[in-house]
Protein backbone atom coordinates (compact mmCIF):
# COMPACT_ATOMS: atom_id res chain seq x y z
CA UNK A 1 0.00 0.00 0.00
CA UNK A 2 2.64 2.44 0.78
CA UNK A 3 4.81 1.34 -2.39
CA UNK A 4 2.19 2.65 -4.01
CA UNK A 5 2.47 6.49 -2.90
CA UNK A 6 6.15 6.24 -2.45
CA UNK A 7 7.49 5.99 -5.76
CA UNK A 8 6.80 8.00 -8.93
CA UNK A 9 6.58 4.82 -11.32
CA UNK A 10 5.82 1.95 -9.09
CA UNK A 11 9.47 1.87 -7.97
CA UNK A 12 11.19 3.72 -5.20
CA UNK A 13 14.55 5.60 -6.00
CA UNK A 14 17.40 4.06 -4.63
CA UNK A 15 20.34 3.39 -6.61
CA UNK A 16 21.88 6.32 -7.16
CA UNK A 17 25.96 5.95 -7.29
CA UNK A 18 28.16 7.83 -6.15
CA UNK A 19 31.07 9.59 -8.02
CA UNK A 20 33.21 7.73 -10.05
CA UNK A 21 31.27 4.70 -9.43
CA UNK A 22 31.04 4.87 -5.94
CA UNK A 23 28.58 2.29 -4.64
CA UNK A 24 27.40 4.21 -0.97
CA UNK A 25 24.14 6.57 -1.57
CA UNK A 26 25.59 8.52 1.38
CA UNK A 27 29.53 9.26 1.31
CA UNK A 28 31.51 11.25 3.88
CA UNK A 29 34.78 11.62 3.14
CA UNK A 30 37.20 12.83 6.07
CA UNK A 31 34.62 15.80 7.47
CA UNK A 32 35.60 18.20 9.62
CA UNK A 33 33.41 21.28 11.16
CA UNK A 34 35.13 24.23 12.78
CA UNK A 35 33.12 26.91 13.77
CA UNK A 36 34.87 30.55 14.78
CA UNK A 37 32.95 32.29 17.76
CA UNK A 38 34.43 35.56 20.11
CA UNK A 39 35.42 32.85 22.44
CA UNK A 40 37.40 31.16 19.84
CA UNK A 41 37.25 28.19 17.53
CA UNK A 42 35.65 24.51 18.11
CA UNK A 43 35.57 21.88 16.10
CA UNK A 44 32.55 19.80 16.29
CA UNK A 45 33.01 16.81 13.66
CA UNK A 46 37.12 15.52 13.94
CA UNK A 47 37.60 13.95 10.56
CA UNK A 48 34.24 11.81 9.95
CA UNK A 49 33.65 9.14 7.74
CA UNK A 50 31.17 7.47 7.18
CA UNK A 51 29.02 5.69 4.40
CA UNK A 52 24.91 4.30 4.66
CA UNK A 53 23.47 2.26 1.78
CA UNK A 54 20.48 2.45 -0.47
CA UNK A 55 17.29 1.13 1.97
CA UNK A 56 19.15 1.08 5.83
CA UNK A 57 17.70 2.31 8.49
CA UNK A 58 20.57 4.01 10.33
CA UNK A 59 20.11 5.59 13.80
CA UNK A 60 22.49 8.22 15.63
CA UNK A 61 22.54 8.44 18.48
CA UNK A 62 24.82 10.59 21.26
CA UNK A 63 24.62 12.78 23.62
CA UNK A 64 23.56 16.59 23.88
CA UNK A 65 26.85 18.84 22.11
CA UNK A 66 28.56 15.55 20.35
CA UNK A 67 28.09 16.50 16.97
CA UNK A 68 25.43 14.57 16.02
CA UNK A 69 23.11 17.14 14.55
CA UNK A 70 26.17 18.35 12.62
CA UNK A 71 26.22 15.30 11.22
CA UNK A 72 22.98 15.19 10.06
CA UNK A 73 23.36 18.80 8.41
CA UNK A 74 26.13 17.40 6.72
CA UNK A 75 24.31 15.43 4.56
CA UNK A 76 21.80 18.05 4.15
CA UNK A 77 23.59 20.47 2.94
CA UNK A 78 22.71 22.90 5.89
CA UNK A 79 25.73 23.20 7.01
CA UNK A 80 29.05 22.91 4.97
CA UNK A 81 32.33 21.13 6.50
CA UNK A 82 35.53 23.19 6.63
CA UNK A 83 37.13 20.10 4.64
CA UNK A 84 36.51 16.79 3.53
CA UNK A 85 33.68 15.70 0.88
CA UNK A 86 30.51 14.99 0.91
CA UNK A 87 28.31 12.49 -1.73
CA UNK A 88 25.23 11.60 -1.60
CA UNK A 89 24.07 9.51 -4.72
CA UNK A 90 25.79 11.80 -7.83
CA UNK A 91 25.81 14.39 -6.09
CA UNK A 92 29.33 16.68 -4.31
CA UNK A 93 27.31 18.87 -2.31
CA UNK A 94 29.92 20.45 -0.59
CA UNK A 95 30.53 22.15 -3.78
CA UNK A 96 27.09 23.30 -4.52
CA UNK A 97 26.07 26.82 -4.26
CA UNK A 98 23.03 27.83 -2.10
CA UNK A 99 20.76 27.94 -4.76
CA UNK A 100 21.91 24.47 -6.07
CA UNK A 101 21.61 23.26 -2.90
CA UNK A 102 17.77 23.89 -2.43
CA UNK A 103 17.04 22.83 -5.70
CA UNK A 104 19.15 19.39 -5.10
CA UNK A 105 17.81 19.42 -1.61
CA UNK A 106 14.33 19.62 -2.18
CA UNK A 107 14.21 16.81 -4.90
CA UNK A 108 16.53 14.18 -3.00
CA UNK A 109 15.96 14.95 0.56
CA UNK A 110 12.55 14.58 2.84
CA UNK A 111 13.81 16.23 6.04
CA UNK A 112 11.27 16.04 9.32
CA UNK A 113 12.55 18.58 12.35
CA UNK A 114 11.58 17.76 16.01
CA UNK A 115 9.46 21.12 15.93
CA UNK A 116 7.63 20.19 13.22
CA UNK A 117 7.89 23.34 10.78
CA UNK A 118 4.88 23.29 9.29
CA UNK A 119 3.86 26.63 7.55
CA UNK A 120 1.51 28.26 10.29
CA UNK A 121 -1.03 29.89 8.13
CA UNK A 122 -1.19 27.27 5.34
CA UNK A 123 -3.50 23.97 5.81
CA UNK A 124 -2.40 20.74 6.84
CA UNK A 125 -2.67 19.63 2.89
CA UNK A 126 -1.30 22.94 1.60
CA UNK A 127 2.30 22.22 3.64
CA UNK A 128 2.50 18.99 2.25
CA UNK A 129 2.04 20.87 -1.17
CA UNK A 130 4.52 22.95 -0.74
CA UNK A 131 7.90 21.18 -1.93
CA UNK A 132 6.03 20.03 -4.82
CA UNK A 133 5.52 24.00 -5.47
CA UNK A 134 8.66 24.59 -5.07
CA UNK A 135 10.40 22.09 -6.56
CA UNK A 136 7.99 22.04 -9.52
CA UNK A 137 7.78 18.31 -9.57
CA UNK A 138 4.02 16.48 -10.70
CA UNK A 139 1.51 18.18 -13.04
CA UNK A 140 -0.13 21.39 -11.02
CA UNK A 141 -3.41 19.26 -11.39
CA UNK A 142 -1.62 16.67 -9.81
CA UNK A 143 -0.51 17.92 -6.63
CA UNK A 144 -3.57 18.29 -4.57
CA UNK A 145 -4.43 14.65 -5.28
CA UNK A 146 -0.50 13.73 -4.45
CA UNK A 147 -1.03 15.38 -1.33
CA UNK A 148 -4.22 14.34 0.48
CA UNK A 149 -3.06 10.57 -0.83
CA UNK A 150 0.30 10.78 1.02
CA UNK A 151 -2.05 12.08 4.24
CA UNK A 152 -3.93 9.11 3.93
CA UNK A 153 -1.32 6.95 4.35
CA UNK A 154 -0.12 8.73 7.62
CA UNK A 155 -3.92 8.88 8.65
CA UNK A 156 -4.44 12.79 8.96
CA UNK A 157 -6.15 12.79 5.62
CA UNK A 158 -9.31 13.98 7.94
CA UNK A 159 -7.51 17.04 9.44
CA UNK A 160 -6.44 17.95 5.52
CA UNK A 161 -8.22 21.72 6.13
CA UNK A 162 -7.16 22.28 9.27
CA UNK A 163 -4.35 24.88 10.31
CA UNK A 164 -1.34 23.48 12.12
CA UNK A 165 -2.41 24.99 15.18
CA UNK A 166 -5.84 22.95 15.27
CA UNK A 167 -4.24 19.59 15.45
CA UNK A 168 -2.18 17.33 17.94
CA UNK A 169 1.68 17.44 18.03
CA UNK A 170 1.98 13.75 17.45
CA UNK A 171 -0.53 14.75 14.62
CA UNK A 172 1.78 17.38 13.24
CA UNK A 173 4.98 15.35 12.59
CA UNK A 174 2.52 13.15 11.08
CA UNK A 175 1.80 15.79 8.62
CA UNK A 176 5.77 16.54 8.82
CA UNK A 177 6.47 12.84 7.11
CA UNK A 178 3.83 13.34 4.31
CA UNK A 179 5.61 16.53 3.57
CA UNK A 180 9.06 15.41 3.60
CA UNK A 181 7.55 12.29 1.11
CA UNK A 182 6.04 14.94 -1.28
CA UNK A 183 8.78 14.82 -3.69
CA UNK A 184 9.29 10.79 -3.53
CA UNK A 185 12.98 11.27 -2.15
CA UNK A 186 14.90 8.74 -1.81
CA UNK A 187 16.57 9.60 1.58
CA UNK A 188 14.41 11.11 4.77
CA UNK A 189 16.65 12.55 7.13
CA UNK A 190 14.94 13.04 10.55
CA UNK A 191 16.51 15.19 13.47
CA UNK A 192 14.82 14.17 16.58
CA UNK A 193 11.83 13.66 14.98
CA UNK A 194 9.85 11.60 18.31
CA UNK A 195 11.55 14.40 21.15
CA UNK A 196 8.58 16.33 21.62
CA UNK A 197 5.84 13.13 21.54
CA UNK A 198 4.76 10.79 24.23
CA UNK A 199 5.77 7.21 24.31
CA UNK A 200 2.60 5.79 22.07
CA UNK A 201 2.91 8.66 19.27
CA UNK A 202 6.52 8.34 19.13
CA UNK A 203 6.03 4.27 18.93
CA UNK A 204 3.41 5.18 15.83
CA UNK A 205 5.64 7.59 14.31
CA UNK A 206 8.69 5.06 14.73
CA UNK A 207 6.37 2.29 12.86
CA UNK A 208 5.76 4.47 10.15
CA UNK A 209 9.27 4.91 9.29
CA UNK A 210 10.08 1.00 9.35
CA UNK A 211 7.53 0.79 7.13
CA UNK A 212 8.83 3.32 4.59
CA UNK A 213 12.41 1.58 5.06
CA UNK A 214 10.37 -1.57 3.92
CA UNK A 215 9.00 0.10 1.17
CA UNK A 216 12.67 1.29 0.03
CA UNK A 217 13.34 4.08 1.35
CA UNK A 218 16.95 5.24 2.99
CA UNK A 219 16.55 6.99 6.71
CA UNK A 220 19.10 8.93 8.65
CA UNK A 221 17.39 9.21 12.10
CA UNK A 222 18.84 11.60 14.83
CA UNK A 223 17.42 10.09 18.37
CA UNK A 224 18.00 10.11 22.11
CA UNK A 225 15.37 7.16 22.59
CA UNK A 226 18.55 4.40 22.79
CA UNK A 227 15.63 1.75 22.74
CA UNK A 228 14.53 3.16 19.21
CA UNK A 229 18.15 3.18 18.09
CA UNK A 230 18.58 -0.43 18.58
CA UNK A 231 15.33 -1.25 16.13
CA UNK A 232 17.07 0.30 13.44
CA UNK A 233 19.03 -1.58 10.84
CA UNK A 234 22.23 -0.11 12.37
CA UNK A 235 23.31 2.50 15.31
CA UNK A 236 26.21 5.37 14.24
CA UNK A 237 27.19 6.72 17.77
CA UNK A 238 28.97 9.78 17.84
CA UNK A 239 30.88 11.28 20.78
CA UNK A 240 33.14 14.82 20.94
CA UNK A 241 32.85 15.04 17.22
CA UNK A 242 33.73 11.19 16.20
CA UNK A 243 31.89 8.73 15.49
CA UNK A 244 32.09 5.32 17.60
CA UNK A 245 33.47 2.14 16.20
CA UNK A 246 29.80 0.80 14.62
CA UNK A 247 31.33 -2.97 14.87
CA UNK A 248 31.84 -2.86 18.57
CA UNK A 249 28.00 -1.78 18.93
CA UNK A 250 27.10 -4.50 16.65
CA UNK A 251 28.88 -7.30 18.34
CA UNK A 252 28.43 -6.55 22.15
CA UNK A 253 24.84 -4.77 22.29
CA UNK A 254 24.27 -5.11 25.23
CA UNK A 255 26.82 -1.88 26.24
CA UNK A 256 24.99 1.21 27.02
CA UNK A 257 25.96 4.46 25.15
CA UNK A 258 28.31 5.66 27.84
CA UNK A 259 30.16 2.18 27.88
CA UNK A 260 30.56 1.78 23.94
CA UNK A 261 32.02 5.17 23.91
CA UNK A 262 34.58 4.68 26.77
CA UNK A 263 35.61 0.83 25.19
CA UNK A 264 35.95 2.50 22.07
CA UNK A 265 38.84 4.65 23.32
CA UNK A 266 40.35 1.54 24.38
CA UNK A 267 40.58 -0.36 20.94
CA UNK A 268 43.94 -1.20 19.20
CA UNK A 269 43.40 -1.06 15.63
CA UNK A 270 44.95 -3.94 13.36
CA UNK A 271 45.38 -5.26 10.16
CA UNK A 272 46.16 -8.85 8.95
CA UNK A 273 47.34 -9.63 5.07
CA UNK A 274 45.42 -12.54 3.84
CA UNK A 275 46.45 -15.74 5.23
CA UNK A 276 48.41 -14.11 8.13
CA UNK A 277 47.91 -15.43 11.71
CA UNK A 278 46.48 -13.61 13.85
CA UNK A 279 46.16 -15.68 17.05
CA UNK A 280 48.15 -19.21 17.06
CA UNK A 281 47.04 -21.78 18.99
CA UNK A 282 48.93 -22.69 21.95
CA UNK A 283 49.73 -18.90 22.31
CA UNK A 284 48.83 -17.12 25.80
CA UNK A 285 45.37 -15.74 25.62
CA UNK A 286 45.88 -11.80 25.85
CA UNK A 287 43.09 -9.95 23.40
CA UNK A 288 39.22 -9.97 22.61
CA UNK A 289 39.31 -9.57 18.76
CA UNK A 290 36.31 -7.77 16.64
CA UNK A 291 36.30 -8.25 13.09
CA UNK A 292 35.90 -4.86 11.48
CA UNK A 293 36.76 -5.78 7.63
CA UNK A 294 37.29 -8.81 5.82
CA UNK A 295 36.81 -12.69 7.15
CA UNK A 296 38.70 -14.84 9.57
CA UNK A 297 39.31 -18.98 9.86
CA UNK A 298 38.66 -20.87 13.40
CA UNK A 299 41.68 -23.34 12.12
CA UNK A 300 41.59 -26.15 14.53
CA UNK A 301 44.25 -29.61 14.32
CA UNK A 302 43.12 -32.72 13.35
CA UNK A 303 44.16 -35.34 16.08
CA UNK A 304 45.58 -37.49 12.37
CA UNK A 305 47.55 -34.45 11.31
CA UNK A 306 46.56 -31.82 9.18
CA UNK A 307 44.15 -28.45 9.89
CA UNK A 308 40.12 -28.16 9.76
CA UNK A 309 38.26 -25.07 9.16
CA UNK A 310 36.08 -25.29 11.83
CA UNK A 311 34.44 -21.41 11.37
CA UNK A 312 34.30 -18.66 9.13
CA UNK A 313 33.52 -15.00 10.51
CA UNK A 314 32.83 -11.51 9.43
CA UNK A 315 32.25 -8.01 9.98
CA UNK A 316 30.79 -7.04 13.56
CA UNK A 317 31.87 -10.77 14.73
CA UNK A 318 34.34 -11.28 17.74
CA UNK A 319 36.72 -14.20 18.39
CA UNK A 320 39.51 -14.54 21.22
CA UNK A 321 36.97 -14.98 24.12
CA UNK A 322 37.46 -18.56 24.93
CA UNK A 323 41.30 -18.50 26.12
CA UNK A 324 40.17 -15.35 28.20
CA UNK A 325 37.01 -16.63 30.18
CA UNK A 326 39.39 -20.21 30.92
CA UNK A 327 42.60 -17.88 31.48
CA UNK A 328 44.61 -20.09 29.49
CA UNK A 329 46.00 -20.70 26.28
CA UNK A 330 44.36 -20.06 22.68
CA UNK A 331 42.71 -23.35 21.64
CA UNK A 332 42.20 -22.82 18.14
CA UNK A 333 44.65 -20.61 15.61
CA UNK A 334 42.72 -17.98 14.25
CA UNK A 335 44.18 -16.55 10.57
CA UNK A 336 43.05 -13.87 7.86
CA UNK A 337 41.12 -15.69 5.47
CA UNK A 338 43.21 -16.19 1.87
CA UNK A 339 40.26 -15.87 -0.14
CA UNK A 340 39.60 -11.92 0.36
CA UNK A 341 41.49 -8.84 1.39
CA UNK A 342 43.04 -7.78 4.59
CA UNK A 343 41.43 -8.37 7.17
CA UNK A 344 41.11 -5.35 9.89
CA UNK A 345 40.62 -6.23 13.49
CA UNK A 346 39.95 -4.17 16.90
CA UNK A 347 41.58 -5.58 20.05
CA UNK A 348 41.00 -4.91 23.80
CA UNK A 349 43.45 -6.27 25.95
CA UNK A 350 42.74 -8.90 28.43
CA UNK A 351 42.55 -6.77 31.48
CA UNK A 352 40.32 -4.20 29.28
CA UNK A 353 37.95 -7.72 28.30
CA UNK A 354 37.22 -8.75 32.35
CA UNK A 355 36.70 -5.08 33.06
CA UNK A 356 34.00 -4.74 30.34
CA UNK A 357 32.40 -7.96 31.85
CA UNK A 358 32.39 -7.10 35.11
CA UNK A 359 30.74 -3.62 34.20
CA UNK A 360 28.31 -5.24 31.78
CA UNK A 361 26.37 -8.31 33.32
CA UNK A 362 24.26 -8.63 29.64
CA UNK A 363 27.60 -8.53 27.61
CA UNK A 364 29.24 -11.17 30.00
CA UNK A 365 25.89 -12.95 29.63
CA UNK A 366 26.13 -12.60 25.87
CA UNK A 367 30.32 -13.79 25.41
CA UNK A 368 29.78 -16.29 27.48
CA UNK A 369 26.60 -17.99 25.51
CA UNK A 370 28.65 -17.18 22.62
CA UNK A 371 31.80 -19.01 24.39
CA UNK A 372 29.24 -22.09 24.90
CA UNK A 373 28.41 -22.33 21.79
CA UNK A 374 31.63 -22.78 20.19
CA UNK A 375 33.17 -24.79 22.64
CA UNK A 376 30.43 -27.22 22.23
CA UNK A 377 30.88 -26.59 17.85
CA UNK A 378 34.88 -27.50 18.45
CA UNK A 379 34.16 -30.62 20.30
CA UNK A 380 31.90 -31.58 17.32
CA UNK A 381 34.50 -31.09 14.83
Amino acid sequence: MFGRWFSRNGSTNNSHAGPNGGKHLIDLRDVVKTYQSAAGSFTALKGVSLTVDAGEFVAVIGKSGSGKSTLINMITGIDRPTSGEVIVGDTAVHTLSEGQMSVWRGKHLGIIFQFFQLLPTLTVVENVMLPMDFCHTYRPSERRARALALLEQVEMVDQANKLPAAISGGQQQRVAIARALANDPPILVADEPTGNLDSKTAEAVFQLFERLVRAGKTIMMVTHDNDLARRASRSVIVSDGAIVNQYLAKALPSLSLDQLIDVTRQLDHLTYQPGQPIVQRGAEADYFYIITQGNVEVILDQPGGGELIAEVLGEGQYFGELGLLGGGNRRATVRAAHDGGPVEVVALDRNEFHALLAASEGTRADVERVAEERRAANTAA
